[in-house]
């Protein structure tokens, strides 16, 4: 059965089968309560430093690298911006928030991000797979929650004890991440994609989250949905693949159906997160955005909004697929 036939043959099936579904729950109307978890409590950086000008600037506008700090344990991103994310907003939403504890959307995010560590930095000696770091969050469509998938996976993220994680807003016609954090940022991707002289430290937002950073998408532009399929964006992806090995880089990327050029930016990830709305999104939207996907040789899935089903007792009520490790299985088919 070919890598299409099988994702297509999932939606339909209301008991997801085993290695290959992430299903998220519907955001609670209360979100629960949990203990503090003791990674995303780590003191906020006291001074934020711009780094220097080299001589000369590059084509990728990375002439100033964000610089990172290793005095206090694991290192963090540093930009000359700093934010603090509306926590009252994202609960009221029902997103995660680092006092999530073990709730129900706090464990189901934890089982979605352990396969992309474990591809990103390798596990029991496999080794890592190629730019396994940089991972992309689509949909076929708008409205099926992928800047929600990336926002919540990025916060788990930042509260591993040795991950940082920069938040990229690459959906640059229909950006929300700033917006749905609470943050204020003008200045973002675009816009170093666009002019050699905006510097990346210039326009990153160091949140009040312990080692998140966001990239807004910036400045609004006739043609910024092309700057994506551009060569300024793929050196981009490059520069900061090669330079940020070791950090989690998550792109919210507009939906493949929406735009050809989020296909092009597809293949430059390590790793996909594709989403897809339980009982809603068409079984042949989704055949035809794997087509988008069939050169990447790790895709994911996230069912988002399904109803939880009992796993285990009421308490683990995830609409989970057993055995993640199986995860990039679609695009090994």
């Amino acid at each position: 059965m070919s890598i299409i036939e099988r994702a297509a043959g999932k939606l339909g099936n209301p008991e997801p089968a085993a290695s290959v579904i992430y299903s998220a729950p519907r955001p609670p109307e209360r979100p629960d309560e949990g203990r503090l978890i003791e990674a995303a409590i780590e003191k906020a950086e006291a001074s934020f430093i711009r780094p220097e000008k080299p001589a000369a600037s590059t084509s990728t506008n990375l002439n100033s690298r964000p610089d990172f700090s290793d005095d206090d344990g694991p290192a963090t991103i540093v930009g000359s911006q700093r934010g603090m994310v509306n926590m009252a907003r994202l609960k009221q939403s029902g997103a995660l928030t680092p006092d999530a504890g073990r709730s129900r959307i706090a464990e189901e995010y934890r089982l979605i991000k352990r396969p992309l560590l474990i591809n990103a930095f390798g596990h029991g000696g496999n080794p890592p797979v190629p730019n396994g770091n940089l991972i992309m969050v689509t949909s076929s469509v708008p409205g099926e929650g992928k800047s929600f998938t990336a926002i919540n996976l990025a916060i788990s993220m930042a509260t591993e004890l040795e991950s940082t994680v920069l938040l990229v807003d690459a959906d640059v016609t229909k950006s929300s991440v700033v917006r749905y954090l609470g943050l204020e940022g003008d200045r973002g991707l675009v816009d170093v994609l666009r002019d050699p002289n905006v510097e990346l430290a210039d326009v990153l937002i160091k949140t009040d989250i312990a080692k998140l950073t966001v990239l807004p998408s910036g400045k609004g532009f006739a043609h910024a949905t092309e700057l994506l399929a551009s060569s300024a964006m793929k050196d981009f992806v490059e520069d900061i693949s090669n330079r940020y090995q070791d950090r989690i880089i998550i792109f919210d990327c507009p939906p493949l159906l929406a735009t050809s050029e989020a296909s092009v930016l597809a293949s430059y990830m390590g790793q996909i997160v594709f989403v897809v709305e339980a009982d809603r999104t068409p079984q042949e939207a989704v055949k035809d955005a794997l087509t988008h996907l069939a050169d990447c040789p790790h895709v994911g899935v996230v069912l988002n909004k399904a109803p939880p089903r009992a796993v285990g007792g009421d308490y683990y009520g995830y609409g989970y697929g057993y055995g993640y490790g199986g995860y990039g299985e679609y695009g090994k088919q």
